[in-house]
């Protein structure tokens, strides 16, 4: 029987447009909270965008995000999976970043969810730029994980203008690095767009991850390419990072580096739905902009990503 503490308010209880938006309308349970130690998964958003190197704004997706969470209700309907039931889920604040310092904001989340895997918890993260995986990886990963990654790009160039080494386009390259990540249980599908050049895709023939790209995605269809991701990852853990931008820009226009030619807003939930059977110890919805989407279009989309994530988890 589910704990009344962790059900989420019902829109049959108190409006959607009513209350204090929490993610998902689910109880707001910090680390100085008394029921920490039940929390089983942590939603939390990364409202940072220090990594951005063109349009900026993604550090407004967790509040946006929370708001649209407001309404999600309690049952998947395409699976019929009730989480809330299944797990005791919390949103678990967000955490806080020092916008005028960087490497101070990379070391304050990797601070941050290293005590969230300490307390035995699983945390689904809202961000945020995508270099907010980056201090993610670095506090869950107790060994190298596994990776289904759903981009546009695939985040392994080496640096960017002058030796930065710490930008939205380069997480997957430090955590490959840092032996975060293991290159042979990485797969990046949905991989387009225009290049400077190939270094990144170069990276990754030399490590083993695997790249599939857009053309591939639609020659195969969605049930190929996910089986094929899970025999990549296995049994063992993985996490899952999806960048906004995966998605077509005429169904999410509100992201900072859009490409064309992406799935449409049935595909961008289809592919989670298809992750049944990963050990997924984390999980991250990146990128969210919401000065470039007034409509809130994105963010719906986004949040109901991060329900067939939560799905997934539990």
């Amino acid at each position: 029987m589910a704990d009344p503490f962790f059900t989420p308010v019902s829109g049959f209880d108190l409006p959607r447009f009513a209350g204090v938006p929490t993610f998902m309308r689910l109880p707001h349970v910090d680390f100085d909270h008394p029921r920490i130690n039940d929390v089983e998964i942590g939603i939390i958003g990364a409202p940072w965008d220090g990594g951005t190197t063109n349009r900026p704004g993604p550090r407004h997706g967790p509040r946006q995000l929370r708001d649209y969470s407001t309404m999600i209700r309690a049952q998947n309907g395409a699976s019929g999976i009730r989480p809330f039931e299944a797990r005791n889920c919390a949103d678990m604040g967000d955490v806080p970043p020092n916008p005028a310092d960087l490497m101070d904001s990379l070391e304050r989340m990797s601070a941050f969810y290293t005590r969230v895997r300490e307390a035995g918890i699983k945390p689904l993260t809202a961000g945020g730029d995508h270099l907010c995986s980056l201090p993610i990886l670095r506090g869950l990963a107790a060994e190298p994980l596994g990776m289904i990654h759903f981009d546009s790009h695939t985040d392994l160039f080496h640096s960017y203008f002058d030796g930065q080494m710490y930008t939205h386009g380069t997480p997957f390259r430090r955590a490959v690095e840092e032996g975060l990540l293991d290159p042979k249980r990485v797969v990046q599908i949905g991989i387009r767009g225009t290049m400077y050049d190939a270094e990144d895709r170069d990276f990754a023939k030399a490590e083993g991850i695997r790249i599939i790209p857009i053309e591939e995605y639609f020659k195969r269809g969605i049930p190929d390419v996910m089986a094929e991701a899970r025999e990549i990852v296995g049994a063992a853990p993985t996490y899952v990072s999806y960048d906004i931008d995966f998605v077509d820009p005429s169904f999410a226009p509100g992201t900072g580096t859009p490409e064309i030619g992406g799935p449409n807003s049935f595909e961008a939930v289809e592919v989670v739905r298809q992750l049944t059977g990963v050990d997924i110890v984390g999980a991250d919805l990146v990128e969210v902009s919401p000065p470039f989407d007034q409509s809130g279009g994105t963010a719906w989309l986004g949040a109901s990503i991060m329900f067939e994530l939560l799905c997934m988890m539990v």
